[in-house]
């Protein structure tokens, strides 16, 4: 399901990404080269799994995913730039700024984000303008200051200042927490479910996100730069606190394990049709990249 989501989901990014022959045409190329240049499509796997909850018709939950990958896509452009993680390498190929350079990248990281509420706001997304609302506000509440943007300023502070386990989870509750939990809770506003349901898919994916979390700072330390597809072990390099080296090894990885096992718990309200949601959450503490 994951691969038919992401082969869905890739050609729709395809056909929204613009195209260009004039003066614009390097910013065009570089945003198309970030956003359709590999990557799982786990949040849009998320964003249409939770819509199947509620029977919402499939190209509304498709453009949903697309925004949220086009956020999600923005967000690793600037996370590599030099001023950020200064990183070279990102699912497997140069890093946009690498690729192009620093001015465009970060021009072709802002276009996505735009692109990605301009998608929420069309009325093929929905119907209903206050579903369209909805959707925006939700995934600019996610993006902004009180989520990803603000979970990027406390990780660039990580490396300076002292965090205890408390601060390294709300850093990755805003950094990469944030996106997941628009992403599981988006099927539930398309639904328009009831509040309990939007309860339980937050709360699933607040577990969820930690545990990816954990995972990512596992591979860091065991897996190798081929098979992440980007760089490994920068983060204990860098003397960064992380999950893993506040709890250790095995610590981390029963954590995770436990965190998975919360966030299937909270699919109990959805019964059998949850579980590919329940599915996602085994991958996640036992992918390899």
């Amino acid at each position: 399901m994951l691969t038919e989501t992401a082969d869905a989901v890739n050609g729709l990014l395809d056909r929204l990404l613009p195209t260009s022959e004039g003066p614009d045409a390097r910013v065009c190329e570089a945003m198309r080269y970030a956003a359709l240049g590999g990557g799982k499509r786990f949040r849009p796997f998320l964003v249409v799994t939770s819509a199947e909850l509620f029977d919402v018709p499939q190209p509304y939950a498709l453009r949903v995913a697309a925004a949220v990958e086009f956020v999600h896509c923005y967000s690793l452009i600037h996370d590599d730039l030099p001023a950020m993680d200064d990183d070279e390498l990102r699912r497997g190929q140069s890093t946009c700024h690498v690729q192009y350079d620093d001015a465009t990248a970060i021009l072709a990281g802002d276009a996505l984000q735009a692109l990605a509420f301009e998608v929420l706001a069309d009325s093929e997304t929905h119907p209903t303008a206050r579903v369209r609302s909805e959707l925006v506000r939700s995934l600019a509440q996610a993006v902004g200051a009180g989520g990803m943007v603000g979970g990027q300023m406390l990780d660039l502070l990580a490396e300076s200042i002292a965090m205890d386990i408390g601060a390294i989870t709300r850093l990755q509750q805003m950094k990469t927490g944030a996106l997941i939990a628009v992403a599981c809770e988006s099927g539930a506003i398309l639904g328009e479910a009831r509040e309990a349901e939007r309860h339980a898919l937050h709360a699933y994916a607040h577990d969820l996100g930690l545990a990816f979390q954990i995972q990512d700072d596992l591979l860091d330390i065991e897996g190798d730069s081929e098979t992440a597809g980007k760089a490994v072990q920068k983060d204990e390099n860098a003397g960064k606190a992380t999950f893993v080296s506040i709890l250790g090894v095995e610590r981390a990885r029963e954590q995770a394990k436990i965190l998975a096992d919360q966030a299937i718990a909270h699919l109990d309200l959805f019964g059998k049709k949850a579980e590919l949601l329940a599915r996602a959450a085994r991958f996640v503490v036992t992918r390899r990249h």
